[in-house]
């Protein structure tokens, strides 16, 4: 009976020590504040120079003539800064896979045949604008600033980078300064950098079912350089 309650003693303690050592234990992470992190994420848009980004349309949205653009971005060669990269539009229902440079005040597009064209960047936007990406009045940076109702949603990661993900809305006139033809406004949603500088990794901008479209911001800040085609 003795050694009995010896272990029964020796067993209570053992419980106790050991539940106090887990209450010693970090709890889940707390998400942060969503306003917080939409306001130093656009902040944190106004130190980029330069990236590549990538967008994509999901799904037929009446009016948007862009289905997917890739390429590399920079504030510098210009006022509208320079871009490169390749796309793919809808022109009257056909998708035509071309190539642009926007170099000086002026964008190059060259189609699947023929050589590059010549458009004036004042009418760029009529193709697509890629200055406006980078541009604060007009971009990323525009749209974060804009965004209805920030909630932090969950924390996850995006091409192998931790990211924040903060929920909200944003009008037609704010978004379609960075994706002309936008239907409506939109549901959309910033995967923002969860170590260091609050950079948006990913946007995704929701109008409808299967209506969607993405935004995404990689290697910020490396160098990039423009030069027209020759």
């Amino acid at each position: 009976m003795f050694t009995r309650r010896i272990l029964a003693g020796a067993l209570a303690l053992g419980l106790a020590v050991v539940a106090g050592c887990s209450s010693d234990e970090p709890a889940d992470e707390q998400l942060p504040d969503g306003p917080l992190l939409i306001e130093a994420a656009a902040t944190a848009m106004g130190s980029v120079n330069s990236a590549h980004f990538g967008i994509e349309v999901r799904g037929d949205i009446p009016g948007l003539s862009v289905r997917g653009l890739e390429g590399d971005l920079t504030k510098e060669g210009g006022p509208s800064g320079g871009a490169k990269g390749t796309g793919t539009l809808d022109q009257g229902g056909q998708l035509v896979e071309v190539e642009f440079v926007l170099a000086g005040d002026t964008l190059y597009l060259k189609g699947p045949t023929g050589d590059f064209q010549e458009i004036p960047v004042q009418l760029s936007s009529a193709v697509y604008d890629p200055s406006a990406v980078l541009d604060p009045e007009r971009g990323i940076a525009k749209v974060l600033g804009s965004m209805r109702n920030p909630t932090t949603e969950a924390r996850e990661e995006v091409d192998g980078t931790p990211a924040y993900k903060v929920t909200g809305t944003v009008a037609k006139d704010v978004l379609g300064e960075l994706v002309p033809g936008v239907p409506s406004d939109a549901d959309i949603a910033f995967w923002l950098r969860a170590e260091g500088e609050r950079l948006p990794v990913k946007a995704t901008a929701t109008f409808g079912e299967g209506q969607s479209v993405d935004v995404r911001l990689s290697e910020v800040n490396k160098p990039v350089t423009v030069n027209p085609p020759e």
